[in-house]
């Protein structure tokens, strides 16, 4: 039998008086222990070094079967469950045990004294847990030298009470003691010559009875001290006077719950701040009956992250000196007598995470600047007088309301928007005297009642963007009411009437059906109104000609039939119009002719047939935007639209247009010059965004806070033919130019390359032929490209842009270009010794080629639109690959054929 064999069934032995519920130790089977879970061996000796059983849900007895393990040197049976028997005798009689861990195994008992023996450990925790557990002397922790962790927390040291400094001051390696919840009552009072702890770096005494001041000799025990815990330790005042040099390397400073009283608090922090001013990186004074105003010295710490100053008596303003603590993750200055406003500088405290300012005597308003703590998870004002307004938002402060803000009686505005709020409970707000409430993009559920108001009338209430369901109330004295995307059903209430002071009523985004009520005539004051995105059906409404106020219309996305009423256009206020993705149909002219003030019209996607109207462009000289893609428009583009100098979107896409495109495009001068965003008008709530759905870099996007940048002419899929105007290359800030699927000729025009606002070009789909130009290269800006299925050739350019156009789809079906990204390589010009023959070669070459791509041509428009109309792209693809592959082999085999035949005619004409 091996030596190893005998530590096999030890190990085995060991295991046998274990209870194992959860089968942690199912792996020790086999010959070989040392592959055992929780096993460890020595790589020299094989011997087993290690028993490592922490959080394995173990009970039972700890058998002494592992005295055979005679090199153990580490043992861990942490966070088992031993149901309080005492700890083994025989542990210490492990001669080189190093490492021992007891921790939260629900041992009990009174602990052996027997540990003495391991003179070569260095961790011993022993922290109790359910089961209680103490020592009857202290005194054999001395011979224990080697120790540089000790851990006895909840161990009963009331019987060592007089000596345990003592016993521990005879441990000059130690780093870390943690006597917490002892039941220690005491401090010995020692000269600082005497304490012999100098590598201590941590040091918790929290939760004991001392019931007395701090010795003098605990703040100079070590110069490498990091952390020392005297939380919930009954320590008194005052502070001793003493100089804290000795504490340069302090990181955490835990006083938590003492009593130390006023005296020597600003002799404290004055010493700390001198010298830990760039260690302390937490300060925790709080319940300890301190007061004054707090001290400026506080701004001293640079790399403060925690200051707990709860519960006490300090009053005053805050001090400016706290905004110098930019590291600060956390503020606690609850429950004292703090007063004025919280000053406008806390928004630059940007790591802060909780800020913690209840019931205190604070008042004014609460700064807008709080919004810039965007890591800010936790946030608790209760108990103070605000006034003004509350404005929050893009943080997260609460996942329901916060306390503080249902007894308050003099604010105006509350501003919470997407600040994590999930919550029902709404009925206090209800009874609130207020004037705007922003609530948006919460996640607020639950249903509403049938009916709210306000004491006095409430300019604003949005509740846009959160999960409340039910049928949409009715609100009285609201004059903007914005319930956008949310989960409001059924039909808009009939006596919708009764809400006589809205002003503008945003519903878009729910699951609202059955028609639009005529009632809504009656809200007189109306001035924006948005339906958008629901189920709406029926007609629009013809009574609305009396809402002399409206300005916006938007009822998109819904299920609307029949034609546009005319009373459209007897609203003189009428400015945005947006009836897009409905199932409208008649002609435009009928109804829109007389419509002079819109600055956006947006029906695309409905079922208009009609040519475009020349009167779009001769009576709508306001017009900014128009969209009417998605219809069954037909004819010419009318030049008159050229008329629309202020037009920045031009989208026509998908209807059934013919013609030229007109060379007047270059009086789109609003696409001529940089229009800058008015973020200074960019208020926080404007009575109505306007939205639009565009197709820019290949994908549908909605625009709405940029829509008045967003530059582009969207032609694409129609019937247009002709060359691309050279006036379009004058629109110098255009962003997106999308002419794909037309039948348009000619080359790329000359001046492309100082379109250097353009972002996407796609002119793929067409007859467009000559090369792809080098001035393109420098359009900067252009990262979406699609120049496939043309007759281009020529080389591709390989600077700027075109290096990161890697996909080769987007040159695809072009049979003359060559170079990277596509397979077919530039055939590099011929030596110059046979210029002569080549020209020779050449004109021979165009009058036997040209019957070659008349032939072609003749039979392109035909086979290109069967292709690109009724194939689907992945198809259409795979066919062009094809199609280009077959061509290009066509086409060498020709010019092989035809050289040898031009070199045959020479030879018999030479000799003939």
């Amino acid at each position: 039998m091996s030596y190893n064999e005998g530590e096999r069934k030890a190990l085995l032995e060991f295991k046998q008086g274990l209870k194992d519920p959860s089968g942690r130790l199912s792996s020790w089977v086999g010959a070989d222990c040392c592959k055992w879970r929780g096993v460890g061996c020595s790589n020299q000796t094989g011997n087993v070094v290690k028993v490592d059983l922490g959080y394995r849900g173990l009970g039972g007895e700890i058998s002494d079967s592992l005295l055979h393990l005679k090199h153990l040197n580490y043992l861990n049976q942490s966070f088992n469950d031993f149901q309080g028997i005492p700890i083994p005798h025989f542990l210490g009689l492990f001669e080189w045990l190093t490492h021992l861990d007891l921790s939260y195994a629900a041992f009990g008992g009174m602990v052996p004294p027997h540990l003495g023996n391991l003179s070569h450990l260095r961790y011993l925790d022993l922290n109790g847990g359910k089961y209680p557990m103490g020592v009857s002397n202290f005194n054999w922790l001395s011979s224990l030298s080697s120790l540089k962790y000790l851990d006895m927390g909840k161990v009963n040291l009331r019987e060592a009470s007089t000596n345990w400094m003592q016993a521990v001051n005879m441990l000059p390696s130690l780093l870390e003691l943690h006597l917490s919840s002892c039941e220690l009552s005491g401090f010995p009072h020692y000269s600082n010559s005497f304490v012999n702890l100098t590598s201590l770096l941590v040091i918790d005494l929290s939760y004991n009875n001392f019931n007395t001041t701090l010795p003098s000799w605990l703040f100079n025990i070590s110069t490498t001290l990091r952390d020392l815990y005297l939380n919930v330790a009954r320590i008194k005042g005052p502070i001793p006077h003493v100089n804290l040099q000795s504490l340069g390397k302090l990181v955490n400073l835990d006083l938590l719950y003492n009593n130390i009283g006023r005296e020597g608090i600003i002799e404290l922090v004055n010493g700390l701040s001198v010298w830990c001013n760039n260690s302390l990186e937490e300060l925790h004074l709080g319940h300890n009956g301190l007061g004054g105003e707090l001290p400026d010295l506080l701004g001293n710490f640079n790399n403060l992250r925690s200051l707990d100053l709860s519960s006490n008596r300090f009053d005053g303003p805050l001090p400016k000196s706290i905004q110098h603590l930019t590291h600060l993750e956390v503020l606690y200055l609850n429950d004292n007598c703090i007063s004025g406003p919280i000053p406008p500088w806390i928004g630059n405290m940007l790591r802060m995470k909780i800020l913690d300012l209840p019931f205190n005597q604070m008042n004014g308003t609460v700064p807008k600047s709080i919004v810039q703590l965007r890591e800010l998870t936790e946030m608790c004002l209760d108990g103070n007088s605000w006034e003004g307004y509350v404005y929050i938002s893009n943080c997260n402060v609460s996942s329901m309301f916060p306390g503080w803000l249902r007894n308050q009686k003099g604010l105006d505005i509350i501003v919470l928007k997407n600040v994590g709020i999930s919550d029902t409970k709404l009925k206090w707000l209800w009874k609130l005297d207020i004037e705007f409430i922003d609530l948006s993009r919460n996640q607020l559920f639950g249903k509403l009642p049938n009916s709210l108001s306000f004491s006095s009338t409430a300019f604003l209430v949005d509740l846009s963007f959160n999960r409340l369901e039910g049928r949409l109330p009715l609100w009285f004295n609201v004059k903007w009411l914005f319930l956008e995307n949310n989960l409001f059903s059924g039909s808009i209430p009939l006596n919708i009437r009764d809400s006589s002071s809205l002003e503008v009523l945003r519903v878009s985004g729910n699951l609202l059906n059955g028609s639009i009520p005529s009632s809504v005539s009656k809200l007189k004051g109306l001035e924006a109104i948005g339906l958008s995105n629901n189920n709406l059906s029926g007609d629009i409404p013809k009574n609305w000609n009396d809402l002399n106020q409206l300005d916006v219309i938007d009822l998109s996305k819904n299920k609307l039939s029949g034609g546009i009423p005319w009373w459209m256009c007897s609203i003189s206020s009428l400015r945005q119009f947006m009836l897009d993705d409905n199932n409208l149909i008649e002609e435009l002219s009928s109804s829109l002719q007389n419509c002079k003030r819109f600055y956006s019209l947006n029906l695309g996607n409905n079922k208009f047939s009609d040519v475009t109207p020349k009167w779009i462009g001769e009576r709508m000289s306001s017009l900014e935007q128009l969209r009417l893609r998605g219809n069954m428009l037909t004819g010419d583009i009318p030049e008159q639209l050229c008329w629309l100098s202020e037009l920045h979107i031009l989208d026509l896409a998908h209807n059934k247009l013919s013609g030229s495109i007109p060379q007047c495009f270059d009086n789109f001068t609003a696409l001529t010059s940089i229009t800058l965003l008015d973020i200074e008008n960019d208020k926080a709530h404007t009575s109505y965004s306007n939205r639009m759905e565009l197709v820019v870099k290949g994908q549908v996007m909605e625009f709405e806070s940029i829509l008045p940048i967003v530059n582009l002419i969207d032609l694409s899929n129609n019937n247009l033919w002709g060359q691309i105007p050279e006036g379009i290359m004058n629109l110098l800030i255009l962003g997106t130019l999308n002419l794909f699927r037309n039948q348009l000729t000619g080359k790329i025009p000359q001046k492309i390359g100082g379109m250097q606002g353009l972002e996407t070009l796609d002119l793929s789909c067409n007859r467009l032929s000559g090369p792809i130009l080098p001035s393109m290269s420098s359009i900067t800006t252009l990262n979406h490209l699609n120049l496939s299925h043309n007759l281009l050739l020529g080389s591709i350019p390989t600077t700027n842009q075109f290096s990161t156009f890697n996909d080769p789809s987007i040159y695809e079906a072009n049979l003359g270009l060559c170079g990277l990204p596509l397979s077919a390589n530039c055939t590099p010009p011929n030596d110059q010794n046979h210029k002569g023959d080549q020209d020779d070669e050449e004109d021979e070459d165009d009058r036997y080629m040209s019957w070659f791509f008349i032939s072609m041509g003749m039979g392109f428009p035909v086979g290109f639109w069967a292709v690109c109309g009724a194939l689907n792209k992945s198809w259409r693809h795979a066919y062009f690959r094809f199609i280009d592959e077959t061509i290009d082999w066509l086409h060498v085999f020709i010019i092989v054929k035809m050289v040898h035949l031009k070199r045959t005619i020479k030879r018999v004409g030479f000799h003939g």
